[in-house]
This record gives structure tokens, C-alpha cells and sequence, in this order.
């Protein structure tokens, strides 16, 4: 999903671009998933398969943090080093966690797409919320997901070293920072570690598909698990929005890679989240808020090809364009439930659809809808 941003093309255009794009035999073909969702037809499957196309890139600039340059290259063999020893020395095996807490580092890059060559189910903390500033939040979320090993620089590291020290056999390694590890805590520095061999590669693993995941936190300690499929359309989703802006401006879109990628928050890598994932994280939002006043500001959302936005009734029932009810979503992009909760995920999923805690509109021109508040409220 992508926020609709000021001057957006007339809905006929839009529609052109979109036919063009996702035609069969176009690079964003779309068909239908086993559960009747839409999904790419081509592309990658699992975000492993998402990054080992990176390796075709070579010196190409992938990432630029001040006066440092990161190549597709040196980026790849990084991440395959750190899976291997993630997978060798360390022991890990394809389902273990992975918690992956830097600041908007190269690093974060490294440390997310290690534990994804690794097989590892990956566990992002976000940074802005309750799991960075609240120790009971983020000592729940440490408990609830219970990983393997802490992947952190300095400033994380302060809020889990004790935790890491109570738990005894979860190892760290601690990327930038002056940050000590604590005693008791199984660590290791990753400056110390060997030079990454650009030939290695990440080790050979095959994960189940119920570890084939992500999750993410946010509010509290109910985490939100998003599929690799999920993930790798969510990538898709970014290329397939580029491209159509592309041909907005008339242009020919390029499918390869953007040659540099600004690290800023470390969200904005190429698997961006969907506002849905921040949704499950929160509590089932995707509306945002005034900054002063607290109220909910009313925003337009555009579908993606392989999302689907329906507004319902009190029932479940869809309601017509334009009738105010619950935002349902469901797509490749969509998650698949809550961590360890079937309850939760019961009550928030309804046959692929996720139900949302917002109030939407939808309109006719392409399945937009304007999220305009919270249910309940």
C-alpha cells in the first residue's frame, strides 16, 4: 500500500498504467494465490531469494551512509559471512530468532538480511515506539519471542544487555558503539570479525514454512508474523510503484535496482513495510493522527496490484462505494496473523482478510479508500 501523495494521476490514467503493468506476461503480471489472494506471478518467492539477486550487481553503489560507500557486492558477501556464522558457529537452525536492533546503520542491512540467509525468522524493534523507550515493553517482547541471538550496536544494547545476561545462552553480537557487553553475556563484536570473503556463499538451509517469517512489535508485546511471500511482495509493491510513476512521467521504467539507497530510518530498506504490518504492530490502525490535536487525520490509501481493500458493516457485509464501515485488507502483502497468539488472530483475521480497527471509505476508481478515523471512537 502507499500513501497518496499530492498531483496523483487522473483515475483513467491510472488505470492505463496499471493494465500495462500487470497484463499477463507484463513484469508485474498478477494471479490468483492458493487462497484465492493476489500474488506476482514472477519474482521472488522468499526475501532469500529476494537478496541473492543482489549478487548479480557487483561494484554497484547499493548504500551510502555519509562518506561511505557499500557495493551490491560487499553488501552480499557481508550478509553471507554473518549467516554463516549465525548457522556454524553459533549454532542457530532455520525457525530460531533473530532480533535485529541498530540504529539507521549499514549495518541494519547486514544484520536483517544475515538472519534471513540464515533461515532465522527475523524480529526488527522498532526504534520510535514503546518497545525503544519502555523496559517492561521490550523485556516482554525479548520473553515472548525468545531469540537466539541479539543482533544490536551500543545503544540497544544497553536496553537488552540485562536481559541477555539473565537469559544466559542468547548470544549478541554488537555492531556500532561504544556499548561494553555486560558480564554474562555470550557477545561478540562484529569489527572483530574476519574480513567477509566476496566469494563465500550464505549457507545452504531450508526453512520450514511456518518459520518462513518476520515479526514485528509495536505498542506492546503481540508481535505481527509476515510471511517471506508477504515480504517479497511488499519489495515488488515498491519496484511495481516506481515503475508506474515511471510511465506517469513518460518515461520507460527500469526494473533493476535503484543505484544508491540512502540509509535513513531502517524501515526504508527494500522491503519497506506496508502500513498494514505497522497496523497489526499497533493494535489493528492504519489511520494516522494530528500531531496536536490527536485526532484522526483523514488520508487517501491506493492499492498496490496484489492488495485488496474491502469496507464492511457491522456483520462483515461489504458496503457499497462511498458508505463509511471497517477498512478489511488482504493481499500477498497482507500479514498472516499474530505470533503465538490464535486467539488474536482469530478475532483479527476473517478467511485472508485482516480486520483493521479503522473507519474507510472506499471509492470507485481503482479500490482507493480515505481511512477517516478509528472504530469505536
Amino acid at each position: 500500500m502507499a500513501l497518496l501523495r499530492p498531483g496523483p494521476p487522473e483515475p483513467e490514467r491510472a488505470e492505463e498504467i496499471r493494465a500495462r503493468l500487470t497484463a499477463p506476461g507484463a513484469p508485474f503480471a498478477v494471479v490468483p494465490g492458493e487462497q484465492g489472494t493476489p500474488e506476482y506471478a514472477d519474482g521472488p518467492r522468499t526475501l532469500r531469494e529476494f537478496v541473492e539477486t543482489t549478487w548479480a550487481y557487483g561494484d554497484a553503489v547499493f548504500l551510502v551512509d555519509g562518506e561511505r560507500r557499500w557495493s551490491y557486492g560487499e553488501f552480499f558477501a557481508a550478509a553471507s559471512a554473518l549467516a554463516v556464522r549465525l548457522s556454524e558457529r553459533y549454532g542457530l537452525r532455520p525457525g530460531d530468532r533473530a532480533v535485529v536492533g541498530t540504529r539507521s546503520l549499514p549495518e541494519w542491512q547486514i544484520a536483517f538480511w544475515g538472519a534471513q540467509l540464515a533461515g532465522l525468522v527475523a524480529v526488527p524493534l522498532d526504534g520510535r515506539g514503546d518497545v525503544r523507550g519502555d523496559g517492561d515493553v521490550l523485556g516482554a517482547v525479548l520473553d515472548d519471542c525468545a531469540p537466539g541471538v541479539l543482533l544490536v550496536d551500543g545503544e540497544w544494547l544497553e536496553r537488552v544487555g540485562e536481559w541477555a545476561a539473565r537469559r544466559g545462552g542468547v548470544r549478541v553480537v554488537l555492531f556500532e558503539g561504544a556499548g561494553h557487553l555486560p558480564g554474562g553475556v555470550r557477545g561478540e563484536r562484529y569489527a572483530d570479525f574476519p574480513a567477509p570473503d566476496p566469494w563465500a556463499a550464505p549457507p545452504d538451509v531450508e526453512p520450514r514454512p511456518e518459520d518462513d517469517s518476520v515479526i514485528l512489535y509495536g505498542g506492546g508485546a503481540q508481535g505481527a508474523v509476515t510471511t517471506h511471500l508477504a515480504q517479497a511482495g511488499a519489495a515488488l509493491d515498491a519496484r511495481y510503484r516506481a515503475a508506474a510513476a515511471a510511465l506517469e512521467r513518460g518515461a520507460v521504467p527500469g526494473l533493476g535496482p535503484v543505484p544508491e539507497t540512502r540509509v535513513a530510518f531502517p524501515f526504508s530498506h527494500p522491503v519497506a513495510l506496508a502500513a498494514v504490518y505497522g497496523a497489526m504492530a499497533a493494535g489493528g490502525s492504519v489511520a494516522s493522527a494530528d500531531a496536536e490535536g490527536g485526532e484522526a487525520v483523514p488520508y487517501g490509501v491506493e492499492p498496490t496490484p496484489v492488495t485488496e481493500f474491502r469496507v464492511t458493516g457491522p456483520s462483515g457485509e461489504p458496503l457499497p462505494d462511498g458508505e463509511q464501515g471497517r477498512l478489511w485488507v488482504r493481499g500477498q502483502s497482507a500479514p498472516r496473523g499474530y505470533w503465538r497468539d490464535p486467539d488474536a488472530t482469530a478475532e483479527a483475521f476473517d478467511g485472508g482478510w485482516f480486520r483493521t480497527g479503522d473507519l474507510a471509505v472506499r471509492h470507485g476508481d481503482g479500490g482507493r479508500v480515505t481511512v477517516v478515523g478509528r472504530a469505536g471512537e
